[in-house]
């Protein structure tokens, strides 16, 4: 029940940390800036900060902890799956739309695109975040890849996911602070006015919402239970409550699934005996 608790705190946690930072980009948009449009000038511009901070950041945040949510282990695993390639896919296309507009805003504006490291890396990381949903796509998706092709490419899929959402909040936290220093005539970013401080405010929101979703994602004790575990855990607890199994399933890893079946049967005749 410690772990559940700790994780819960964790979870809820992140949830408002995420929650105020959306509330913060709305706010700076509407407030301090032009507000929203699609007619080419700054307002258009503003979908852009809204659109990372809501797709990029918070619903890649969602979708890499998904598979940690205990209330959700009852769920097959090709549903979490179709859940995790969703919540992927719809921060791609919300990432997509928000490069769009400031394309749109720079070539309305007669401004030079791509000059700049942030936007290097915006591009890259868009590009990089595509080329992952394909490939996590195909290989556990669509039934072709060989089991042990799927083995060998977690590893990377998981690195490759954690580090990408890393990059995605130091990005923005480069465009946050480009867009203060070049938006801010009188006075200047460097006078500290309402502005700046609220904006830099979200900036430490986001670092805040990223280190929690790295917290849950890295901690093994958390993670779900490989599916042979969760059957093996269902069947020998003989119809008992769920919710007496729960606080045992959440110190179980998800890299179970190359147990032997003995171990599995032993495992899960000890936690059925324990939730009696």
């Amino acid at each position: 029940m410690e772990k559940r608790a700790q994780f819960l705190l964790a979870l809820s946690a992140a949830a408002a940390a995420a929650f105020v930072a959306v509330v913060f980009v709305l706010r700076w948009v509407l407030h301090f800036r032009e507000g929203l449009a699609w007619d080419g000038g700054p307002a258009e511009f503003n979908w852009h900060p809204v659109l990372i901070v809501i797709g990029f950041v918070v619903l890649q945040g969602i979708a890499i902890i998904v598979y940690r949510l205990p209330w959700t282990w009852q769920c097959s695993k090709l549903l979490m799956k179709f859940i995790h390639a969703g919540l992927n896919l719809l921060a791609f296309i919300l990432a997509v739309i928000s490069m769009v507009a400031v394309f749109d805003f720079h070539n309305f504006a007669k401004i030079p695109n791509m000059y700049s490291l942030h936007s290097w890396l915006g591009l890259a990381v868009v590009v990089l975040y595509g080329l992952q949903l394909v490939l996590g796509v195909g290989m556990y998706l669509i039934p072709v890849a060989p089991v042990s092709w799927k083995a060998a490419f977690m590893p990377l899929h998981v690195y490759s996911g954690l580090s990408l959402f890393i990059t995605v909040i130091a990005v923005a936290l480069m465009g946050i602070t480009e867009k203060l220093i070049f938006g801010l005539s009188n006075p200047k970013y460097k006078d500290s006015p309402p502005e700046a401080l609220f904006v830099n405010v979200l900036g430490v929101l986001l670092v805040v919402f990223g280190g929690l979703i790295l917290w849950i994602a890295t901690r093994t004790s958390w993670k779900r239970p490989s599916d042979q575990v969760l059957h093996a855990l269902h069947t020998s607890a003989g119809g008992e409550d769920n919710t007496k199994v729960g606080p045992a399933l959440s110190q179980l890893s998800e890299g179970n699934d190359a147990e032997s079946s003995s171990d599995v049967r032993r495992r899960g005749n000890k936690l059925g005996d324990e939730a009696e």
